[in-house]
């Protein structure tokens, strides 16, 4: 085992009072805890809606639910994504258009969604990677000309803002993921979905239980509860609530602890970057991040996979992200790359995320800047 592993789940020491809690009553989807954390979140951000779901998978599924794709329908994304935003959309038949990523951000280049854009087109889905928000001035104003949805995937995004806006609050519809490798998590997995466009709101909470009309009978709004739509089972257990809202009451904490860290790897290796053996992160002077990952890019893929061996070797957890989709097997069969690989590739092969989590000691984060400096010496 690593000395100094690469996550760590985030623990604030409130958690277990609220699973006890919770074991005292209702255990199921929808309980006291449940709503505590979907009040705070509508609260926070702004939105119609905010409902928990067992996964970010499965927020993303319900937002491919709620605009209702369809075979034939394309949806454009970055190649540079996690496979759940594309699988979200693939599931539903629909045909996944990948785009390429800006090498400063890896986020999706917003200069060539619009290239990408056909009749089939029915969304957009920005991912806001390293909790680093898109372009989504440009974004917004693509789909608006075109009449397309779009769907924030700030499964890295909680508590990060573009132009002042929490990311998540922008689109028509946006996903959240807790799990146990994200700044926040509801006991190591977990996710929501959160509703920015009303349309959406009655039926989300439908979708979301079997199809049926429960929480609206629960509410008094109708006598009794039937089967009315299509749906499935998409509410998380009470116990993940309750440790989710354990971690709600520390926010600020967690997100000044992790800039703490991700600030020391950015001021300690700054005399590599002048020096020109690897690039630090650049954030945009329209964004503020969550400290949710710190990376380096090395020169090419043969120098990250001798810099993580050296890591390894030397205790220290790092680790390389994601192969770009449009590459892999299932990107191929369900769907294509609108235009040319010119950064998408090249840069993923080059990043190397370095160990960061909430409560990581200074001593720690030195050890893992003095062991990047000694691979580079």
């Amino acid at each position: 085992m690593d000395t100094i592993p690469f996550n760590r789940p985030p623990q604030v020491g409130n958690e277990v009072f609220y699973i006890r809690r919770a074991l005292k009553g209702h255990l199921a989807g929808d309980g006291p805890h449940s709503k505590l954390c979907e009040n705070w979140f509508e609260e926070r951000l702004r939105c119609y809606r905010a409902l928990l779901t067992p996964s970010c998978t499965h927020a993303l599924e319900l937002a491919a639910l709620l605009i209702d794709v369809r075979p034939g329908d394309e949806v454009i994304m970055p190649s540079y994504t996690f496979v759940s935003t594309a699988n979200a959309f693939a599931l539903r038949g629909a045909t996944i258009v990948f785009v390429d990523v800006r090498a400063d951000t890896m986020n999706i280049d917003e200069g060539l969604i619009e290239a990408a854009v056909t009749e089939a087109t029915v969304a957009i889905v920005p991912v806001h990677y390293a909790g680093v928000s898109c372009e989504m001035d440009a974004v917004m104003s693509i789909a608006d000309r075109y009449g397309l949805f779009v769907i924030e995937d700030a499964a890295q995004g909680m508590m990060s803002r573009y132009k002042g806006r929490f990311l998540g609050s922008i689109a028509h519809l946006a996903a959240y993921s807790f799990h146990e490798t994200k700044n926040y998590t509801s006991g190591g997995e977990g996710g929501l979905l959160i509703v920015n466009d009303e349309q959406f709101s009655q039926r989300a909470e439908i979708f979301r239980e079997k199809g049926t009309n429960r929480s609206q009978f629960f509410r008094g709004a109708v006598d009794k509860y039937s089967w009315v739509d299509i749906g499935s089972s998409y509410l998380p257990s009470e116990l993940q609530a309750a440790y989710l809202w354990g971690q709600l009451q520390y926010v600020e904490k967690i997100k000044t602890d992790r800039l703490r860290a991700w600030q020391f790897y950015s001021e300690q290796l700054q005399p590599l970057a002048a020096a020109g053996k690897i690039e630090l992160p650049k954030i945009p002077a329209v964004c503020e991040h969550n400290g949710h990952m710190f990376y380096v890019k090395v020169e090419n893929l043969d120098e990250r996979s001798r810099l993580i061996a050296y890591l390894k070797n030397e205790g220290i957890g790092a680790a390389f992200h994601y192969v770009p989709l449009h590459s892999s097997s299932a990107g191929l069969r369900f769907g294509r790359l609108s235009g040319e690989d010119v950064h998408t590739t090249s840069e993923s092969e080059r990043l190397v995320r370095l160990p960061l989590w909430f409560g990581i000691s200074f001593s720690d984060l030195r050890k893992v800047t003095d062991a990047v400096f000694k691979f580079y010496q």
